[in-house]
């Protein structure tokens, strides 16, 4: 992509997001798309294929602090021209891929930010007519490959323990057919003689010479014959990969987990991108979580809540643990079972909380309505209102 479609490309409208939009909205939004157009999903779809590469190219930029930052300022800086409006108010003037030698917008990003491609810029703009020999053109340097964004479902113990999951990928990567070379079996790219092999081409403007991505080979400093029929002589091809990932402990429902250099292999020997995952959570049918700390909603009866006790609860893995609750436990109190909730980053473990839940049985034999007539009879005196509807008088 050449610098001038980057800074023309308006990546939030891509999105469907305002330039104000937050992290949060970009991701939602990214993620929305992404399940419409993926390409797992729209096998043989060249149209939703090609829209799922432009929205995982604006999430590239967009979901990157710093990435967005200088797209935003380059895009202010550079949006109403340079040295004024084209007429009819149109803006850039001059091909800015020509300005940053093609470096801008490029998939993954590499090490060049800001400052490397405004000395692009004016190592362009002020080479009066000379030549653009032994400069080497972007596309020919190392690439960094693209970051890719996954989803799993993990049950409420994996998401709680960790767990190594099997993911199906599919990106970018070197063509299988002509290992890269975009050259058909049998044959090789030859070195472009405009360029030199730089991949970059001088055009004169007066006093000034503007280099740019060379015309003819199209920035790759090779010129290929007898193209690669599999993939076009781009050197590119769809490759689909499994791999194991392992989700570390205590993710929560929505997280986005990174593993470095899991993504799409690099070009011309640059490192490979990120592998995001989202991670979808099921709930649990006795457990929840609260942080750290896990929940649990434990019934006893009244004698028990009552006269005091000592009850089985159980763990999320391993044996019930035993809890003793003091006479006069009210309805509701919570207790507290230390290191029996979530591993934590550093390896140490959140709590379990439990919940007492007073059960009214919901019949009574004759036996026991007498017991709780007798014991009615006697507390009869003690009205547990009294205090309520006094206060609700005095105010």
């Amino acid at each position: 992509m050449s610098t001038k479609d980057y800074l023309e490309k308006d990546y939030y409208a891509v999105l469907g997001v305002p330039k104000t939009a937050t992290a949060d909205e970009i991701k939602k939004a990214y993620r929305k798309l992404a399940r419409q157009y993926h390409p797992d999903t729209n096998q043989g779809d060249s149209v939703k294929e090609a829209k799922f590469k432009e929205i995982s190219e604006a999430n590239d930029i967009l979901s990157d602090t710093k990435r967005r930052k200088e797209y935003d300022e380059a895009r202010t800086l550079f949006g109403s021209g340079v040295g004024g409006q084209r007429p009819g108010g149109g803006g850039f003037p001059f091909d800015f891929g020509d300005l940053f030698g093609g470096t801008a917008g490029q998939q993954g990003g590499g090490s060049g930010g800001a400052g490397e491609r405004l000395g692009d810029l004016f190592g362009g703009l002020f080479n009066r007519g000379g030549s653009s020999t032994g400069r080497t053109s972007s596309t020919t340097r190392p690439r960094r490959g693209q970051d890719i964004e996954s989803e799993v479902t993990l049950t409420f113990t994996e998401a709680v323990e960790g767990s190594t999951v099997s993911l199906r990928l599919t990106s970018s990567a070197a063509c299988k057919s002509c290992t890269g070379t975009g050259a058909k079996a049998g044959t090789t790219p030859r070195v472009c003689p405009t360029c030199e092999g730089t991949g970059a081409a001088s055009r004169n403007l007066g006093n000034f010479a503007f280099s740019e991505p060379c015309r003819d080979c199209k920035g790759r400093g090779l010129i290929v014959d007898d193209p690669c029929p599999d993939c076009d002589g781009s050197g590119r091809a769809k490759s689909t990969r499994t791999i194991q990932a392992r989700i570390p402990a205590g993710v929560g429902d929505g997280q986005r987990v990174k593993l470095k250099a899991k993504g799409a292999p690099g070009e011309n020997g640059g490192p490979a991108g990120d592998l995001y995952i989202v991670t979808h959570v099921k709930a649990h049918a006795v457990f929840g979580r609260t942080g750290d700390n896990l929940t649990i909603t434990v019934p006893v009866t009244f004698s028990e809540a009552a006269l005091g006790a000592e009850i089985k609860v159980p763990i999320l893995k391993g044996l019930p643990v035993t809890l003793r609750i003091p006479a006069g436990t009210p309805n509701g109190r919570t207790f507290r079972v230390r290191g029996r909730g979530v591993t934590r980053k550093d390896g140490t473990k959140g709590d379990l909380l439990a919940s007492v839940e007073v059960l009214v049985p919901e019949t009574l034999d004759e036996k026991s309505r007498d017991l709780l007539t007798e014991f009615s009879t006697a507390t009869a005196g003690d009205d547990p209102r009294a205090e309520l509807i006094q206060r609700a008088r005095s105010e």
